[in-house]
């Protein structure tokens, strides 16, 4: 019964998102459903445990919300995430169409550029490309997920993105643990994606399905709109995964330096200094992705 509960109170909470209601409603809802289904008090489940943990997860991981989203409004704003989709798919073409997506969304997520941002920066590019390529639209999603959702959110070592840095705080480790693990799972997720995407681009083609006449919310790239150059692009993404690496793997940080505020008795204190390096190098990183940006240089191409 005590899996049962949680299980379903999963799936009704994905159900309700997936019909567009707010999660911040629904989810104490059914978190006190699995509480119920448990045989645990209402109220105590509420107040007590799922507002504390709900606190210990803010206190946690919202600068890295806010700094990320940030970093991703800047990329956005400033066309350098653009920039840089764009020059990659421009390189490699049409025929090279859905390595070409996927490796723009990989290198974009790779640097800390949110998934979301990444998302909206790719797609008009996309669109013209396959349109271009007349590959069916249909298999838009499936290149942006796998480049942007998968191996390098979570798989390749030192990615900055959320779901790589989250358990470093339970387990005292960094981004980069279980490297050798990391870029096998990642590359057998990269290569496996790849297959099954040309696979069906293949099916397609060969059953005479093209592009398609899409032409809701049809999306337009602005052609005489000049984008910065990508190197100017890569210098922020390559910023963040250096400043990481470096506070993460070589800068030694004092081990006593949670000393002074463990006397003051402050709740929700880290346990010891391990378990928060990885969340403090990402927050730094951050930082300096978002004050790297060449703005001043940005300004004639605007």
């Amino acid at each position: 019964m005590d899996l049962l509960g949680i299980f379903l109170s999963l799936f009704l909470l994905m159900f309700m998102a997936y019909m567009g209601f707010s999660v911040i409603l629904f989810a104490p809802v059914f978190a006190l459903l699995a509480a119920a289904l448990q045989s645990l008090p209402i109220m105590p489940s509420y107040t007590e445990l799922f507002m504390g943990k709900a606190v210990v997860y803010i206190k946690s991981f919202f600068p890295i919300f806010m700094l990320g989203a940030v970093f991703g409004k800047v990329m956005e704003d400033t066309l350098l995430a653009k920039g840089m989709s764009h020059a990659i798919m421009e390189r490699l073409g049409p025929k090279h169409a859905i390595p070409a997506i996927v490796l723009s969304c990989a290198i974009l997520t790779y640097g800390g550029v949110s998934l979301f941002v990444v998302v909206f920066a790719v797609y008009p590019f996309t669109a013209a490309l396959f349109r271009e390529a007349n590959i069916p639209k249909r298999l838009i999603p499936g290149c942006i997920a796998l480049g942007a959702f998968t191996f390098t959110m979570d798989a390749l070592p030192g990615t900055p993105q959320i779901q790589n840095i989250i358990p470093t705080n339970f387990y005292g480790t960094t981004g980069y643990a279980a490297p050798i693990t990391g870029i096998v799972g990642g590359t057998l997720i990269f290569i496996t994606g790849m297959v099954y995407l040309e696979w069906r681009k293949k099916i397609a083609i060969a059953n005479g399905e093209g592009y398609g006449s899409h032409v809701l919310n049809e999306p337009s790239v602005v052609a005489d709109r000049k984008l910065p150059r990508w190197y100017l692009s890569l210098l922020p993404l390559v910023l963040v995964l250096v400043v990481i690496y470096y506070l993460s793997r070589v800068y030694t940080w004092d081990p006593d330096i949670l000393a002074h505020l463990k006397n003051m008795k402050l709740p929700l204190m880290a346990p010891s200094v391990k378990n928060i390096i990885g969340i403090w190098s990402l927050v730094i990183s951050l930082v300096f992705g978002d004050y790297s940006s060449p703005h001043n240089r940005l300004q004639k191409y605007s």
